[in-house]
This record gives C-alpha cells, structure tokens and sequence, in this order.
C-alpha cells in the first residue's frame, strides 16, 4: 500500500510541476506556409516598407543591435498613443530570423508600464518561392494579468497581424482606409 501511495503522489506532484514548468515556460507560437520567397517575407518584418504592407500603416524601424522596432497602428495621434512606440531590435540574420521586444496594449495599462515580451521570427525556405515562417512570443509571467495579454495575444497576431501578412502576399498591401475582412487568414497558435 505505502508504494502504491508512493507511486500516486509521485505522479500527482510530477504532474503538478509539469503544469507549472508548463506555465513558467510558457510561449506563444504560430506557423505558417507563405508563398512567396524567403527574402520578400523578411523584407516584410525588417524594413518600413515591408512594415507598412501588412503590420501597421506606420513605422519606424533600425535594423542594427537595440535600434528601433517602433510600430505605429495608430501613426496620426500624439506621441505616447501612436502604438508600439518604444519596442527594440534584439537580434537579426538576414532571411533567417528577427527579433524584438514587444509590450502590451492600453487595456493591460500594468504590463504596458512595466513589462516586455521577446518576439522571435524565423524565416525557412521550404522549396523555391515558399517561406515557413515560425513566429513565438515568449518572457510570459504567472499571474492574472500575465494570463490576460497571452490571450490578448493569441488573438492579435494569430487573427490580425498573421492573418494580414498572409493576405498581403495573397492580394498585395493592405488597404489602411479600406480593411477587408481577415477571418479567412487566421493562423491558429501551435498548442
């Protein structure tokens, strides 16, 4: 009997540190196939240009160690409101991968004033003319609030950010005063 409770509690508690590394470990991760060239899809993420096809209507981007990853959804209101307008370059290989920082919207005004996330990007031929893109978020915290910009996050990039990259490669630029709908490009977080 003393083993068979062994063997639970064993299991229990194993299985209670797994869902707790599983939190402490936490990212947010999207694949996805585009046709296009893996040089075109990077040029999407690294230059303004690219930014403003897809991203955001406005931009303004550093390609070097900590230059600016600053992201304008927003680009006519004040400073301060614009957007993403602090984030940073961490790391770049061209047409392999990209990243940055990356914080929180208003409605997380905590997180927004105090925290960061790390995007990575990698960029993968497949075959000629066809890119796997790897998209993860990682840096999450444990708590309720922490849990709230996952999920505020899960839903931004996978239904508006990855599903707008796709159509542009699909239809050409997003159109900023005339937004289709981009239900039908969603892309769904790898559990």
């Amino acid at each position: 009997m003393k083993k068979f409770i062994t063997i639970v509690f064993l299991i229990l508690t194993g299985g209670i540190f797994s869902m707790q590394n599983d939190i402490k470990n936490q990212q947010l991760i999207f694949e996805m196939e585009l046709s296009a060239p893996v040089e075109e899809v990077y040029k999407a993420w690294a230059t303004n240009e690219g930014i403003k096809t897809f991203f955001a209507p406005g931009c303004d981007v550093e390609m070097k160690l900590f230059g600016k990853y600053h992201t304008y959804f927003f680009p006519e209101n004040p400073i301060g409101s614009r957007g993403a307008e602090d984030e940073m370059l961490i790391a770049h290989e061209e047409n392999k991968m990209l990243s940055f920082t990356w914080g929180f919207p208003p409605s997380l005004m905590t997180l927004r004033e105090n925290q960061k996330t790390i995007v990575l990007i990698r960029f993968e031929e497949t075959e000629p003319g066809k890119t796997k893109l790897t998209f993860i978020q990682s840096g999450w915290g444990e708590s309720e609030e922490w849990q709230k910009g996952f999920e505020y996050f899960t839903d931004a990039w996978g239904k508006v950010v990855l599903a707008r990259l796709k159509y542009s490669f699909e239809h050409g630029p997003v159109d900023w005063s005339n937004l289709p709908d981009f239900s039908e490009y969603a892309v769904k977080r790898i559990e």
